[in-house]
Protein backbone atom coordinates (compact mmCIF):
# COMPACT_ATOMS: atom_id res chain seq x y z
CA UNK A 1 0.00 0.00 0.00
CA UNK A 2 1.44 3.39 -1.31
CA UNK A 3 0.16 6.71 -1.50
CA UNK A 4 1.37 8.94 -5.07
CA UNK A 5 2.35 11.82 -2.44
CA UNK A 6 4.51 9.83 -0.29
CA UNK A 7 8.37 9.94 -1.31
CA UNK A 8 9.34 6.75 -1.38
CA UNK A 9 12.67 8.05 0.43
CA UNK A 10 10.47 10.00 3.08
CA UNK A 11 11.31 9.41 6.61
CA UNK A 12 7.39 8.29 7.29
CA UNK A 13 7.22 6.26 3.32
CA UNK A 14 7.68 2.52 5.64
CA UNK A 15 5.13 3.81 8.06
CA UNK A 16 2.20 5.08 5.67
CA UNK A 17 2.71 2.36 4.18
CA UNK A 18 1.93 -0.59 7.00
CA UNK A 19 -0.42 1.75 8.21
CA UNK A 20 -2.38 1.23 5.06
CA UNK A 21 -1.93 -2.38 5.06
CA UNK A 22 -3.24 -2.85 8.12
CA UNK A 23 -6.75 -0.37 7.19
CA UNK A 24 -5.26 1.86 10.05
CA UNK A 25 -4.99 5.19 7.09
CA UNK A 26 -6.95 5.22 3.91
CA UNK A 27 -5.94 8.80 3.17
CA UNK A 28 -7.77 12.11 2.80
CA UNK A 29 -8.88 11.65 -0.42
CA UNK A 30 -6.09 13.64 -2.18
CA UNK A 31 -3.64 11.01 -0.82
CA UNK A 32 -1.48 10.28 2.22
CA UNK A 33 -1.68 14.19 3.34
CA UNK A 34 1.64 13.58 5.50
CA UNK A 35 3.20 17.07 6.16
CA UNK A 36 -0.34 17.77 6.97
CA UNK A 37 -1.78 18.52 10.42
CA UNK A 38 -3.86 16.04 11.94
CA UNK A 39 -7.67 16.36 13.61
CA UNK A 40 -8.88 15.73 16.56
CA UNK A 41 -10.79 13.25 15.05
CA UNK A 42 -8.17 11.48 12.71
CA UNK A 43 -6.44 10.71 15.27
CA UNK A 44 -9.49 9.11 17.06
CA UNK A 45 -10.27 6.76 13.73
CA UNK A 46 -6.36 5.92 13.51
CA UNK A 47 -6.41 4.70 17.26
CA UNK A 48 -9.99 2.70 16.96
CA UNK A 49 -8.82 1.14 13.53
CA UNK A 50 -5.92 0.18 15.05
CA UNK A 51 -7.94 -1.34 17.80
CA UNK A 52 -9.89 -3.47 15.75
CA UNK A 53 -6.48 -4.70 13.96
CA UNK A 54 -5.94 -5.93 17.20
CA UNK A 55 -8.99 -7.39 18.44
CA UNK A 56 -9.31 -4.63 21.39
CA UNK A 57 -12.83 -3.06 20.82
CA UNK A 58 -16.06 -3.97 22.11
CA UNK A 59 -19.71 -2.54 21.33
CA UNK A 60 -19.50 1.19 20.95
CA UNK A 61 -22.02 3.23 22.47
CA UNK A 62 -22.91 6.67 20.70
CA UNK A 63 -24.82 7.89 22.86
CA UNK A 64 -21.85 9.29 25.12
CA UNK A 65 -21.53 11.74 22.36
CA UNK A 66 -24.71 13.28 23.32
CA UNK A 67 -23.45 15.59 26.19
CA UNK A 68 -21.02 16.83 23.61
CA UNK A 69 -22.89 20.52 21.82
CA UNK A 70 -20.72 19.88 18.84
CA UNK A 71 -21.20 16.41 17.98
CA UNK A 72 -23.05 17.75 14.71
CA UNK A 73 -19.50 18.41 13.58
CA UNK A 74 -18.04 15.38 13.58
CA UNK A 75 -17.64 13.59 10.27
CA UNK A 76 -19.70 10.79 9.95
CA UNK A 77 -17.20 8.47 9.11
CA UNK A 78 -15.73 9.84 12.17
CA UNK A 79 -18.88 9.02 14.99
CA UNK A 80 -18.35 5.62 15.92
CA UNK A 81 -14.17 5.99 16.26
CA UNK A 82 -14.61 9.55 18.36
CA UNK A 83 -17.63 7.72 20.54
CA UNK A 84 -15.11 4.89 21.40
CA UNK A 85 -12.51 7.18 22.21
CA UNK A 86 -15.26 8.99 24.69
CA UNK A 87 -15.76 5.87 26.06
CA UNK A 88 -13.05 4.19 26.54
CA UNK A 89 -11.36 7.53 28.34
CA UNK A 90 -9.06 8.14 25.47
CA UNK A 91 -10.07 11.38 24.48
CA UNK A 92 -12.26 14.28 26.20
CA UNK A 93 -13.28 17.53 25.00
CA UNK A 94 -11.83 20.69 25.45
CA UNK A 95 -13.88 22.13 27.66
CA UNK A 96 -17.79 23.74 27.59
CA UNK A 97 -19.18 20.56 26.32
CA UNK A 98 -17.29 20.88 23.16
CA UNK A 99 -15.52 18.02 21.34
CA UNK A 100 -14.01 20.32 18.72
CA UNK A 101 -13.77 17.46 16.32
CA UNK A 102 -12.30 19.09 13.56
CA UNK A 103 -9.96 21.05 14.92
CA UNK A 104 -5.90 20.30 15.13
CA UNK A 105 -4.84 18.12 17.65
CA UNK A 106 -2.56 19.41 19.87
CA UNK A 107 0.80 17.58 20.26
CA UNK A 108 -0.06 17.78 24.37
CA UNK A 109 -3.12 16.06 23.25
CA UNK A 110 -1.63 13.47 21.58
CA UNK A 111 0.46 12.62 24.37
CA UNK A 112 -2.47 12.26 27.36
CA UNK A 113 -4.53 9.95 24.44
CA UNK A 114 -1.35 8.00 23.75
CA UNK A 115 -1.12 7.49 27.16
CA UNK A 116 -4.45 6.40 27.84
CA UNK A 117 -4.25 3.96 24.96
CA UNK A 118 -0.79 2.54 25.99
CA UNK A 119 -2.40 1.97 29.82
CA UNK A 120 -5.82 0.70 28.71
CA UNK A 121 -4.38 -1.96 26.43
CA UNK A 122 -1.06 -2.59 26.86
CA UNK A 123 -0.23 -2.53 30.41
Amino acid sequence: ASFDDVPSDSYYAAAAAWAAGQGIVTGDGTGFAGERDVTREEMAVMLYRYAVTLGLTRDVDQSVLAGFSDRGAISSWAVEALAWAVQNGMMQGRGNNVLDPQANITRAEAAAILERYGKAFFS
